[in-house]
């Protein structure tokens, strides 16, 4: 099942810079990511381009969440821009809502418009929903400042509800959500 949550706003032009990857570069890396190709990823992807573009860089790591109304996620990857940056990014953060559940699940993150490396260690707020039981694939928006992060989650376990909350994403983990 794919769900969607969309971030409120207009839909930006395609960014057509050398900075930028374009949708076969990037639904190819997340093919080769996840290990199968599925239509739910294809249409996550063909739906954060057409509402943001081009993205300067993407994510590719996992993640482990679980919620009784209250949720918690915890997560590690590796932040890639076009333009050459690599650097390790880890992220955690609390959730409220109608969310009940426990997942885990590898995580491709399409990243707009962040300025350097250094811009990606912050927080960034953002709407979540989830339902599936066994396996899923799902995508909602983080937004800070001009910063946009798509975060495509293909993951298994039971999960079901809608929720808000931030990720903090740092150079190290931790385990304190906040």
């Amino acid at each position: 099942m794919l769900l969607v949550l969309s971030w409120p706003g207009p839909a930006r032009a395609a960014d057509e810079s050398a900075d930028a990857f374009d949708e076969a570069t990037i639904l190819k890396e997340a093919k080769e990511f996840f290990g199968e190709a599925t239509e739910g990823l294809g249409m996550a992807v063909e739906k954060a381009f057409r509402e943001h573009g081009r993205p300067n860089g993407y994510i590719k790591g996992e993640e482990i969440s679980g919620a009784i109304t209250v949720g918690l996620s915890y997560g590690k990857g590796e932040i890639i821009l076009k333009n050459g940056g690599k650097a390790a990014v880890y992220w955690q953060g609390p959730s409220v809502g109608f969310d009940l559940g426990l997942n885990a699940s590898k995580v491709f993150t399409l990243v707009y418009n962040l300025p350097n490396l250094d811009a990606i260690y912050q927080r960034y707020p953002g709407v979540d929903g989830s339902l599936y039981f066994v396996a899923g694939v799902g995508m909602n928006y983080q937004k800070r400042g001009d910063t946009v992060l798509a975060p495509i989650r293909l993951g298994v376990g039971w999960r079901t509800g809608a929720s808000v909350g931030y990720l903090h994403y740092t150079r190290s983990r931790r385990y304190f959500p906040l």
